[in-house]
C-alpha cells in the first residue's frame, strides 16, 4: 500500500504547492508512481503541470459526477499523474460543511486508488478549513513547508494543535513525516537561526536538505513545469531531488525503476 502525504500550512506564501509538485516530479524520477491531488481551489498545482483546466477533477469526484479514474491526469513527467482543481472546489467547501461525514470526503474518494500508488500527495489550500481537514483525514503523514522566519514558528504552533486535534478524532494513525525549510537564504542569521531551534525541538522530524530562494523555481509554474523539465540543473532542482531522496530513505516505495 501506498503512503498518503499532506502538505500543510495555514500560512500562505511558503512553497507548499511548489514542494509537493516537484517532490512529486523527483520522486516519479526515482521510479516511483506517484499521484498528486489538488485540493485547492486556486489550482496552482494543476497549473505547476499544465493540467488546468482539466475536467473532471477533485470537485467533480467529490461531488458524485465522475469516478475517480477519470479525474485522474497524465503529466508529462513520467509515472506522474494529477487530479486537478479548479475555481468549482471553492464551493464544495462549503456544500461539505452541512454533511455528515464531511472531513471524510476526500478519503473514500482515495481509497479506490491507493494500492496503486508508491506516493499520493496532496496539497491543500493555505488554512484550517474543511478541505485542509479532509486531506489530513485522508493522509498517513503530515509534511510541513517552512519558511525560515520568526512568525513562521508561531505559525507551526497552532498548526501542530491542529494536528494533534485531527489524531484525537478523524485520524488517529496520522504523524508528522516531516519539516523542511524552503526559501532559505543563508547570507540571513534570522535562517540559521530559526533552523537551529526547529532542528533542536523536531530533532530527526526535521529533515536536513533546505529548499534554497530560487528565482527559477518560481519561474516554472507559469510555463506549466515542474522544476525537473524547466531548469534541472538549478539551484531549486538540485534542491528539491535530494528533499525526495530523503523521503525515499524515510519511507520506501516500491518502485519500478529508472
Amino acid at each position: 500500500m501506498g503512503k498518503t502525504f499532506v502538505f500543510v500550512n495555514q500560512k500562505g506564501g511558503v512553497g507548499k504547492t511548489t514542494s509537493a509538485l516537484n517532490i512529486g516530479a523527483y520522486l516519479a524520477q526515482a521510479g516511483r508512481n506517484v499521484l498528486l491531488v489538488d485540493f485547492d481551489a486556486q489550482a496552482n498545482l494543476s497549473s505547476g503541470v499544465g493540467a488546468h483546466p482539466l475536467k473532471p477533477g477533485v470537485y467533480e469526484l467529490l461531488s458524485g459526477t465522475t469516478t475517480i479514474d477519470k479525474a485522474i491526469k497524465k503529466t508529462a513527467v513520467p509515472r506522474l499523474d494529477v487530479i486537478p482543481s479548479g475555481i468549482d472546489l471553492s464551493g464544495a467547501a462549503v456544500e461539505l460543511i452541512g454533511l455528515t461525514d464531511r472531513d471524510l470526503f476526500l478519503k473514500k474518494a482515495l481509497a479506490p486508488v491507493k494500492n496503486n500508488y508508491d506516493f499520493i500527495l496532496i496539497d491543500c489550500p493555505p488554512s484550517l478549513g474543511v478541505l485542509t481537514l479532509n486531506g489530513m483525514a485522508a493522509a498517513d503523514s503530515v509534511l510541513i513547508p517552512m519558511q525560515c522566519e520568526y512568525f513562521a514558528m508561531e505559525g507551526l504552533s497552532l498548526l501542530l494543535q491542529t494536528i494533534q486535534r485531527i489524531q484525537r478524532s478523524l485520524n488517529k494513525s496520522l504523524e508528522i513525516g516531516g519539516i523542511f525549510f524552503t526559501m532559505y537564504d543563508s547570507r540571513t542569521k534570522l535562517a540559521h537561526d530559526v533552523v537551529k531551534q526547529v532542528s533542536a525541538y523536531f530533532k530527526n522530524k526535521v529533515f536536513s536538505t533546505v529548499i534554497p530562494r530560487n528565482v527559477r523555481l518560481s519561474e516554472a509554474p507559469s510555463h506549466g513545469q515542474p522544476i525537473i523539465l524547466y531548469d534541472p540543473q538549478c539551484s531549486g532542482a538540485r534542491a528539491y531531488q535530494s528533499l525526495s531522496q530523503e523521503i525515499i530513505l524515510r519511507y520506501g516505495g516500491s518502485g519500478s525503476g529508472t
